[in-house]
């Protein structure tokens, strides 16, 4: 298995949208936008937007997408993000 701590580079990783809370009992405790896939649960973020309060991201919550990105951690640093028919 990959190493969760260094970045990998993913394409057409399907999954759900859902809101949900981030970091909780920390001073950084929010609510996230979160994919939901088989691989795990990657909090949401456009490569180019901002680290959180994206509210381009409300769109997608509850729909079943597609996304080209990178990830680290827990984290999907996305590039490109389809909406699934």
């Amino acid at each position: 298995m990959a190493d969760p701590t260094r970045p990998h580079r993913v394409a057409g990783l399907a999954g759900t949208v859902t809101r949900a809370p981030f970091a909780l009992g920390s001073k950084s405790e929010r609510e996230g936008i979160w994919l939901e896939t088989g691989e795990g649960r990657f909090l949401l973020r456009r490569k180019d937007g901002p680290s959180y309060g994206d509210t381009s991201l409300n769109r997608y919550v509850g729909r079943r997408v597609a996304c080209d990105g990178v990830i680290l951690d827990y984290l999907l640093i996305f590039e490109r993000i389809e909406v699934a028919p």
